[in-house]
């Protein structure tokens, strides 16, 4: 149990009126019980009342699992029906305004709403996500030594004879690099070579690596749940005018990027600064998503750097910076890095060469 962020979440309940939280097996549930769980079939849920009080719902093989986690459980065995507990435990605490996690099963929330057609459902990460977006000390030491590792990895691979390996064959070796630097496993790995690369998140087959590609590298692997997110662009043999003007365009982008991220900037402010650069160059057309995402328990999460945002960044923020070029049919490029909002501006979590590296 992290009691720090159960209180920070009932005061933001409170501010948004909402009487009860149910989360479901995911990232918030891992983040307010520091106790991970696979979904399944079988209801497990996190329930929050606002003014004091919660407990895991679980079914009764989970439940020894659960008991390490400090909460009150609930458990249920296999000839009950678990939402009926749920609607018990709600009812009698007289919660009529319910916030529903985002990774509560569709059928568990309609069997609830069946059940209670007078409450107000509401969605739960509009508490949890300001909560989760500052993260602590300690998370921002996880996600710099994720960061690390993957700045090692990059460092690997770029050594490595690469011409005429596949993609699907580089990807494998950099998910073995990933778990030699100790990460806990690998979170996911993309790599688009030649005209591949103008699909940003391409699905990594059997093209060899050619003479003349781009090559567009996207990996990243967890720590303690806490997830790096690294992607580098290089050549092969050499380099055309337009692939190295492109890459310019960029890199240079990606450091206007960053060096707008400071406390009370607008998340928008940081997509306009990448995104105005790109358009400058000739290439705004190809510059076809957002600037950034949000880094933790989850891939992607909030705050999201997009152009539309207002959102005033905060100390303590993690997300990526991460503009792109793709031209379809010849080449892709993208750079990314994760960085943590600092009092002054921002800490790069990655720190590899963003050079064009031609091998």
């Amino acid at each position: 149990m992290n009691s720090e962020r159960l209180t920070r979440v009932r005061e933001g309940m409170c501010d948004a009126g909402m009487d009860a939280l149910l989360v479901g097996p995911g990232a918030d549930y891992r983040y307010l019980t520091d106790y991970n769980i696979h979904t399944s079939e079988r209801l497990t849920a996190l329930v929050v009342f606002q003014d004091g009080g919660e407990s895991i719902f679980t079914p009764r093989l989970e439940a020894p699992g659960a008991q390490g986690s400090g909460f009150p459980l609930v458990v249920w065995t296999e000839d009950q029906q678990p939402l009926d507990l749920v609607t018990a435990a709600l009812r009698e605490r007289g919660a009529r305004t319910v916030g529903v996690g985002d990774h509560l099963w569709s059928r568990f929330l309609l069997g609830l709403q069946e059940r209670l057609p007078d409450a107000q459902w509401r969605t739960a990460s509009t508490v949890i996500a300001p909560v989760r977006c500052i993260k602590s000390p300690q998370e921002i030491d996880l996600l710099r030594t994720a960061g690390a590792a993957a700045d090692v990895v990059w460092e690997h691979v770029i050594q490595l004879p690469l011409e005429g390996m596949t993609e699907r064959a580089l990807c494998n070796r950099i998910g073995d690099l990933l778990v030699e630097q100790g990460l806990d496993g690998v979170g996911f790995v993309n790599v688009g070579s030649g005209p591949n690369g103008a699909s940003p998140h391409h699905d990594s087959g059997d093209r060899t690596l050619q003479h003349g590609d781009m090559v567009v590298m996207d990996f990243g692997g967890p720590l303690g749940g806490y997830h790096s997110d690294i992607t580098r662009t290089f050549s092969i043999g050499v380099t055309g005018a337009e692939e190295r003007r492109a890459y310019e365009t960029v890199r240079e982008a990606q450091e206007f990027g960053v060096r707008a991220v400071r406390p009370g900037v607008a998340a928008g402010e940081v997509d306009q600064s990448t995104r105005t650069h790109i358009e400058a160059g000739g290439f705004g057309e190809r510059f076809i998503h957002r600037t950034g995402h949000g880094l933790g328990l989850e891939l992607h999460e909030p705050p999201y750097i997009i152009a539309e945002s207002v959102e005033p960044l905060r100390e303590g923020m993690v997300f990526s910076v991460e503009p792109g070029v793709y031209i379809p049919g010849r080449f892709g490029v993208r750079i990314e890095d994760i960085v943590v909002v600092t009092p002054t501006g921002c800490e790069r979590l990655n720190n590899a060469s963003r050079e064009l590296m031609t091998v």
